[in-house]
């Protein structure tokens, strides 16, 4: 027997977000999940594979798989933003390349990464000094350094956990992250902190550095999706940090 049916809408009336995470993230869609507003906001998630050990050459080496990773995204989907989810990977691949790159293959209003979303943060926040706090050797830290200084973003104030495997990054206890980023915060010659790495879980301890620093507290993941929400044109489910008050223009 054949059963009539109708088609209802495309999922995501109020937004539609795709996020291409990397293999080894064990957190991004974590707290993803905690700033998705109560509304019909549709995410897709695609995967790129990524090594176990981050270098500048692990990281450059996304670049070949990231169209067809992005790819994989519903083609039936107009999406609002489409999002690469790696922010080293960004400041060495290039944050206009990984522009071009997801738009080969998919139809989407705006393109973005961590990189570009903290360059856009900053902006909205009047922050010309960060803190930077990674969990990446030097090497690799060093490139997101200098992508952030062409956009003339200095990072007078840095420290590391040196550490170049992914599963021990996404463990990193958020208190040791939150001890870390207070106590390079608090110098005075940066304007704001920022924890970088997608894998880092930092949502817990946001408000906690910021309470103790006084300062703007930014994470990769909370940049990151303050501006994919933003140029979907809907709101966080979560307020806490400062940045949230601000719009991305």
């Amino acid at each position: 027997m054949s059963i009539p049916y109708k088609l209802a809408p495309q999922i995501g009336t109020d937004g539609r977000i795709g996020l291409i995470v990397l293999q080894s993230d064990e957190t991004m869609e974590h707290e993803l999940r905690q700033v998705l507003p109560d509304a019909d906001v549709g995410a897709f998630i695609s995967r790129i594979p990524s090594a176990a050990k981050v270098s500048n050459e692990s990281l450059a080496a996304m670049e070949a798989d990231l169209p067809r990773a992005a790819g994989l995204l519903p083609k039936t989907v107009s999406f609002d933003v489409v999002g690469y989810g790696c922010t080293s990977a960004s400041s060495i691949i290039g944050t206009e390349r990984v522009t071009e790159l997801v738009g080969t293959v998919l139809e989407t209003k705006a393109v973005t990464n961590p990189v570009s979303a903290l360059v856009s943060a900053c902006e909205a926040l009047g922050i010309s000094k960060l803190a930077l706090l990674t969990p990446y050797t030097e090497a690799v830290s060093e490139s997101l350094r200098l992508a952030l200084s062409a956009h003339g973003i200095d990072t007078p104030v840095f420290g590391t956990f040196n550490e170049p495997v992914e599963t021990k990054v996404a463990r990193i206890d958020p208190t040791s992250v939150r001890d870390a980023a207070i106590e390079l915060g608090q110098d005075k010659g940066a304007d704001a902190v920022f924890m970088s790495c997608t894998n880092l879980r930092t949502f817990s301890i946001l408000k906690d550095v910021e309470n103790a620093i006084g300062k703007p507290a930014l994470s990769s993941n909370q940049a990151f999706f303050w501006h994919m929400l933003g140029l979907a044109g809907t709101t966080s489910a979560r307020r806490d940090g400062m940045l949230w008050d601000k719009s991305v223009n």
